[in-house]
C-alpha cells in the first residue's frame, strides 16, 4: 500500500495531526454515532482543511465500557464504527489525499470481553491462563481485601474480586482503570508476542504509525507492594523501554517512516527523555504545554523548558491544547483559572465564551507557530466550547459513575459531543437527513452557528483562521522545520514575541490592553483585528512577515 510523501523519512517531525474522535466527527449509517463511513465521507474536508495525518481513537472490536479503550480484538473493527474493509479503504483514500493515518495501540490493559480474559476466569486459581494478567489470593482471613491498597484512576480500588467456576470468592486481578479492563502482565511472552502482531497487522494495511495509550503503566512491581503512594510499582519501570525498542525494531523493518508516539503522564522531564533515546519512541504528548494557564510568563517556561528537553533528546518537539480527555479550551481560557488538570477539574464555575473564544484564536497561532508538531482535537478548528450541561442519565464515560457522579468532576463527556456539520437544528448534519436515532450525546441548540457550513461562508470564523494558518504553515520554510529555533525577542512582560530564522516572527498579546508590535513586519495572519494604529489587541496574535 503507498504511503504518501514516502520520500519524507521524517514527516512526523512537522506535521499537523487531527485527532478523530470516530463515534462523535460524522454518522455514516444514521445510528446517532459516528463511524468510519461518515468519516470516509469528510476525507476531503480534512484535505481542505490542510492536516498531514489523522489519528484515530481505538475503532477496534470492544463492549464499549470506556469508549473503545477497552480492545476485545484489534484485528477487527467494532460493528459500532464500520468494518475492516472500510478501515483498509480509508487509509488507501487518506494515503491518495496525502494524509497519513495513525491508530491507538491499548497495550497497558484489555477488555473483560477479551478471549484470553473470558478463558483466564474459567481456568480457575494458579492456572497457565491467569497468567497473562495479574490475579492475585486477596489479603485479610478470607481474602475478603485487595492484594494491594492502590487505587484506580477513574476512582475506587484498582482490583475487583472474581467469582471462581465452583461459585466461590476468588481471586483478584489488577485493573489500574475500569474493573472491565484487566491489566495485562506484559512478563508473560504471549502477550509481548501478541502485541508484535497487532502492529504487523495494522502496518501491513498502511497505518504511518501508533499512538501509545498510557505508555508508562505497562510494566509492574511483581511484589505489588500493598502501600505504593508514588505509583512506583506501576509507573516508569526501566524494564518497559525493552518493549518500546523492540516495537521500533517492528517499525523500523517497514518501509517509508512509521512513528511511535507516546502518551507518557510523566511531570519529570528526564524520565520522560528516556523514551525519546534512540531506538525507542520519536515524540511523546506535551502535557504541560496543554495544561498550562493563559498566563505569559508560564507559557513562556513551558516552551522554554519544552523545546530544551526535546533538544536535549534530540527529538522533535510536540504541540497540543486539546484532546478527548481534557476540556474544550474555549472553555478552559475563559474560566477565571485558565490552567488544566485532567483529575481535578473546573466543571460549573462560570465561562466567558467570548473571552475563551479570543484567547482559543490567539493560542491557535502561537501554537502553530512552534517549532514541531501540533496536535488538532476534532471541533477544535470550529471553536466548539465544553458541553456542561448533558443529562446526568446520559452520561457515559466510566470516570462519572467511578468519581461517584461528582458534579465538580462530571468526567469527559463534555468534549466528546458530536460535531455540527449543518443546518439550524440537531443533528446538525453528524447523521444523515433522514436518521431516526439521536446523536448519542446532546448537541447544544446554538452550535447551529458553529457548524461547518456556517463557518466555511464567514472569513472571519474560526474555521476560517485555522485553513489559513495549517496552509501557511505548510507553505512558510520557517515553520515546515523544526531546526529553525525559536528566539525571543524583548516584548512587554503579559506580551510572548519570537522569531522563527529570518522572515518569520509570532507575537501573542497576553494583557488586558493593546500595545505596540514589538518588531516592524508584513502582518500575514492575526486571530482578530488589529489596531488602526497598527497596535496588537488584547487576547490576540499575529504572524509577521520580516
Amino acid at each position: 500500500m503507498s504511503v504518501p510523501g514516502a520520500h519524507e523519512p521524517e514527516w512526523w517531525r512537522c506535521a499537523a495531526i487531527y485527532q478523530i474522535y470516530p463515534r462523535s466527527f460524522a454518522d455514516g449509517d444514521g445510528d446517532g454515532v459516528g463511524d468510519l463511513a461518515g468519516v470516509l465521507a469528510r476525507l476531503p474536508y480534512l484535505a481542505e482543511l490542510g492536516i498531514d495525518a489523522i489519528w484515530f481513537n481505538p475503532w477496534y472490536a470492544s463492549p464499549q465500557a470506556d469508549a473503545g479503550y477497552d480492545v476485545a480484538d484489534y484485528r477487527r473493527i467494532d460493528p459500532l464504527f464500520g468494518t475492516l474493509e472500510q478501515a483498509e479503504e480509508l487509509i488507501r483514500r487518506a494515503h491518495e489525499l496525502g494524509i497519513r493515518i495513525i491508530v491507538d495501540i491499548v497495550p497497558n490493559h484489555t477488555s473483560d470481553q477479551n478471549p484470553w480474559f473470558q478463558a483466564a476466569l474459567a481456568a480457575g486459581p494458579g492456572s497457565a491462563e491467569r497468567e497473562r494478567f495479574w490475579f492475585r489470593p486477596g489479603r485479610g482471613p478470607a481474602g475478603e481485601l485487595p492484594p494491594t491498597a492502590w487505587e484506580g484512576f477513574f476512582g475506587g480500588p484498582a482490583w475487583t474480586r472474581v467469582t471462581e467456576p465452583d461459585g466461590t470468592p476468588g481471586d483478584w486481578y489488577l485493573h489500574l482503570f475500569a474493573p472491565e479492563q484487566p491489566d495485562f502482565n506484559w512478563e508473560h511472552p504471549d502477550v509481548r508476542a501478541d502485541f508484535e502482531e497487532v502492529l504487523r497487522f495494522w502496518f501491513d494495511r498502511g497505518a504511518d504509525g501508533f499512538r501509545v495509550d498510557s505508555a508508562a503503566l505497562l510494566v509492574k512491581d511483581a511484589a505489588l507492594p500493598v502501600e505504593d503512594p508514588t505509583q512506583q510499582a506501576f509507573t516508569d519501570r526501566e524494564e518497559v523501554h525493552a518493549i518500546y525498542r523492540r516495537w521500533r525494531e517492528v517499525a523500523d523493518s517497514y518501509p517509508g517512516s512509521r512513528v511511535l508516539i507516546g502518551e507518557v503522564w510523566l511531570p519529570d522531564a528526564q524520565r520522560l527523555a528516556r523514551y525519546l533515546r534512540p531506538g525507542e519512541m520519536q515524540t511523546v504528548f506535551n502535557f504541560p504545554y496543554l495544561e498550562c494557564a493563559w498566563e505569559a510568563p508560564a507559557l513562556r517556561t513551558v516552551i522554554d523548558d519544552t523545546l530544551r528537553f526535546h533538544r536535549d533528546a534530540q527529538a522533535p518537539a510536540t504541540w497540543v491544547l486539546s484532546n478527548h480527555d481534557v476540556d474544550r479550551v474555549v472553555t478552559r481560557y475563559g474560566r477565571e483559572d485558565t490552567s488544566f488538570a485532567i483529575y481535578a477539574r473546573h466543571h460549573g464555575r462560570p465561562v466567558d465564551l467570548a473571552l475563551g473564544t479570543r484567547r482559543a484564536r490567539a493560542a491557535a497561532l502561537l501554537t502553530q507557530a512552534l517549532p514541531g508538531s501540533v496536535y488538532l482535537y476534532q471541533g477544535e478548528e470550529l471553536g466548539l466550547w465544553e458541553v456542561e450541561s448533558i443529562p446526568d442519565e446520559l452520561r457515559q464515560d466510566p470516570m462519572w459513575e467511578r468519581k461517584g457522579r461528582n458534579p465538580a468532576d462530571p468526567g469527559r463527556d463534555g468534549c466528546r459531543v458530536p460535531l455540527p456539520w449543518s443546518g439550524a437544528t440537531a443533528p446538525f448534519g453528524f447523521s444523515p437527513p433522514d436518521s431516526a436515532a439521536e446523536p448519542w450525546l446532546p448537541q447544544p441548540d446554538s452550535w447551529k452557528e458553529y457548524t461547518v457550513e456556517a463557518q466555511e461562508a464567514d472569513s472571519a470564523s474560526m474555521l476560517s483562521l485555522y485553513r489559513a494558518a495549517l496552509h501557511l504553515r505548510r507553505g512558510l520554510p520557517a515553520l515546515r522545520t523544526d531546526t529553525a529555533g525559536l528566539s525571543w525577542l524583548d516584548a512587554q512582560e503579559q506580551v510572548l514575541a519570537f522569531r522563527r530564522g529570518d522572515s518569520f516572527a509570532c507575537v501573542v498579546n497576553l494583557s488586558p490592553a493593546a500595545v505596540p508590535l514589538p518588531l516592524p513586519g508584513t502582518p500575514l495572519l492575526a486571530s482578530g483585528p488589529l489596531g488602526a494604529d497598527g497596535e496588537l489587541p488584547a487576547d490576540t496574535a499575529v504572524w509577521l512577515a520580516l
